[in-house]
């Protein structure tokens, strides 16, 4: 029986000449190529026994409407090779409607696929860059070798998208168990980036396959789209879905296209294949870590409006999240953590979507996490507590070097006896003559009586380098007494591994002990063998102040710690920072794995550095510190009963310190020990006299 062509509208992804001429589908359809000839001569489309084709775009319209009609038509029960080149014209019509035709493909099954299937797929999908199919069958998975199978087949998967420019990796199966095995296998062998395009192909009933993908991160959050066989009015009829992570007018589950053989691939209006999932959160709340750590971390309580206490986030980090929240429209709350390592671990998990201060990109960290984009640059420093003065009993010595008191010395006996022979009288003695050049050197007046003129001009001449070293020295005395010296102290790793006993760090100190100990330099071996990790950052720092220590940070941290805890009311820190950095370095968020939304992240990021805002933030925590603490230290000056003058006289002493005994103990010593040699000698003529 002859049956009249009806006119369809063709699909723009395939041409009807391939249809016509495909073998496979009239075999598929139960309709041979002699039944094809026999429609379009009766028709009136074909001429001669033979069929030649008179008018080939006419003829394609029947086999089009042929087709349209076996397709239309519901297949019987069990011909899954219809079903197969249904899935087939589906899947070529997504990826060539997609921005990105021309990539690589991947097909990953669970072995109910028979061999030609696979080849169907390998030859009629776009994929002009190379086509890989990788097998878990029903078998593996009732094995107990199924995650090492499932993780060798990830791994050579994840081989080719490292090759491939693009790859769209297609997934088949109707079996759940499959499909979130596969989830968690991808996830963790780290197969899919969001450049990697996620297509999963199934039949599962619409409450199953939401509670599906709302329950894997890999269908969720990736970039991956659901082609869904759904049957309605006995028609079949491929609905595409993809899994929003945070709330769409139209739920998390969203209808993004359907294909139908009679019309083919129709995308909804104000939707497209493969969406953007992360350039506005829609007002969700996110999960963050973090713990205090100032000045990039300040948590702070405040009373509402209706009186209730609030915890709000400050810092040069939390700024930095307050301004990413407000640009991708999302609300944050910090995930409760005790340490550091809770801190990074909620986010190898997933649990939380980054940990919002900075971190210092390590080699063994990045082996179980990612990194947003590098903000800030870490200078890694050690700080130690300031060197107490030295005695000041040598304060009389120091305003000379020692070359120049050797010279002066060499001078005296050279002057000395310069005199003695160039005297007249023979009655000088040369005691006398000692006299003279030490007198005149320490200001004293020299009696010349009548002498040759040879020993006035001498006399004259060390009377002029008496007055020049004499000036010098009463300058830099005056100095010292008032500037005091400090000893040496350490500012580069050498000096600081010969000079303390241990170097402490918080709970994150182990992976920076790890880095050192693993390093090729002799000095920062020594270094982490020195190491101690202490319960938090206070107890570190007040072992520096106490003991011979030191403690390891950022320079940031520390110089806020420094002007927030051991700052004076005049301003004067009791512990420095060295002048020589143990590791500089560049710092990040910690984000999971390959997270879809680090490039928005980092967009923002780069945003924000550029405008200079981070850097502002940074230096107005610095110094709201400092401000704060030289308030604190104020008003403990205030409750030891110290008016309100005193403490702006304390003030105003910073620059104009009065000398005090401790200043001047040189001279008092000094005198004390010529009264002492003075009574010794007494008591010596008295005795020697009475004998």
């Amino acid at each position: 029986m002859e049956q009249t062509p009806t006119r369809i509208r063709e699909s723009p992804y395939r041409s009807s000449r391939r249809w016509l001429t495909d073998p496979t589908l009239t075999k598929h359809f139960r309709l041979t190529s002699a039944e094809l000839r026999a429609r379009a001569r009766g028709a009136g489309l074909l001429h001669g026994p033979h069929g030649k084709r008179s008018r080939a775009h006419q003829v394609s319209s029947v086999a089009q409407a042929t087709l349209s009609d076996a397709l239309v038509s519901h297949p019987r029960e069990g011909d899954e090779a219809s079903l197969m080149t249904l899935t087939t014209h589906t899947l070529a019509a997504v990826l060539e409607a997609s921005e990105k035709p021309l990539c690589s493909a991947q097909f990953l099954t669970d072995g109910s696929l028979s061999s030609y299937s696979l080849f169907q797929l390998k030859h009629r999908l776009p994929a002009p860059r190379g086509v890989g199919v990788f097998e878990v069958t029903r078998s593996d998975l009732e094995d107990n070798t199924t995650e090492a199978k499932a993780s060798s087949v990830i791994a050579e998967a994840r081989k080719m998208r490292e090759l491939s420019w693009c790859v769209n990796v297609v997934v088949l199966s109707d079996d759940p168990a499959f499909l979130a095995s596969f989830a968690e296998s991808s996830l963790r062998g780290r197969l899919l980036v969001w450049a990697t395009r996620l297509l999963v192909v199934t039949r599962l009933p619409l409450q199953e396959l939401r509670r599906l993908l709302a329950s894997s991160w890999t269908f969720s959050m990736m970039n991956a789209m659901v082609i869904n066989l759904e049957e309605r009015s006995g028609q079949f009829r491929y609905r595409i879905y993809t899994h929003q992570p945070y709330n769409t007018p139209e739920g998390k589950l969203v209808h993004l296209a359907t294909w139908a053989p009679e019309y083919g691939l129709y995308v909804k209006s104000g939707q497209r294949l493969f969406p953007e999932k992360f350039e506005n959160f829609r007002g969700a709340e996110v999960g963050v870590t973090a713990l205090p750590f100032q000045p990039y971390w300040i948590e702070e309580e405040t009373t509402g409006q209706d009186g209730a206490l609030r915890k709000t986030y400050t810092g040069s980090d939390g700024l930095l999240l307050r301004t990413i929240a407000e640009g991708l429209n999302f609300t944050f709350t910090p995930l409760p953590v005790s340490t550091w390592g809770e801190v990074t671990q909620r986010v190898v998990e997933r649990r939380a979507l980054m940990a919002v201060v900075h971190h210092v990109l390590l080699p063994q960290r990045k082996e179980r996490y990612d990194y947003t984009y590098t903000y800030e640059q870490i200078l890694f420093d050690f700080c130690m507590a300031r060197p107490s003065l030295t005695p000041q009993w040598q304060s009389l010595y120091y305003p000379l070097a020692d070359a120049v008191w050797a010279c002066i010395l060499a001078a005296v006996l050279f002057m000395a006896v310069v005199l003695y022979m160039a005297r007249k009288n023979k009655k000088f003695s040369p005691w006398n003559v000692t006299e003279i050049t030490l007198g005149s050197l320490l200001g004293q007046s020299v009696p010349l009586d009548r002498d040759t003129n040879g020993f006035r001009v001498s006399v004259a001449s060390w009377l002029v380098f008496a007055f020049v070293v004499g000036t010098a020295y009463r300058g830099n005395l005056t100095a010292a007494l008032t500037l005091p010296k400090y000893p040496d102290r350490p500012e580069t790793i050498e000096q600081l591994v010969k000079a303390v006993d241990s170097v402490t760090m918080p709970s994150y100190g182990t992976e920076f002990q790890a880095f050192f100990l693993r390093s090729n330099s002799e000095v920062f071996r020594t270094l982490g063998g020195l190491m101690e990790i202490v319960p938090s950052a206070m107890d570190g720092l007040n072992g520096v102040a106490t003991k011979r220590q030191s403690f390891m940070d950022g320079r940031r941290y520390l110089e806020h710690m420094i002007a927030e805890h051991f700052t004076d009311a005049r301003g004067e820190a009791q512990l420095y920072v060295g002048r020589q950095s143990v590791l500089p370095g560049l710092a990040g968020w910690p984000v999971p794995h390959d997270a879809p939304y680090k490039p928005q992240l980092d967009r923002l990021m780069m945003r924000i550095l550029e405008a200079g805002l981070y850097e502002k933030w940074s230096e107005d925590m610095l110094r709201r510190a400092r401000a704060e603490a030289r308030r604190r230290q104020k008003r403990k000056l205030q409750e030891l009963r110290l008016d309100e003058e005193d403490v702006e006289a304390e003030e105003s002493t910073r620059k104009t310190k009065p000398l005090t005994v401790v200043h001047l103990q040189g001279p008092l010593i000094l005198l004390l020990l010529g009264l002492l040699l003075g009574g010794a000698v007494f008591v010596l003529e008295a005795f020697v006299s009475r004998l």
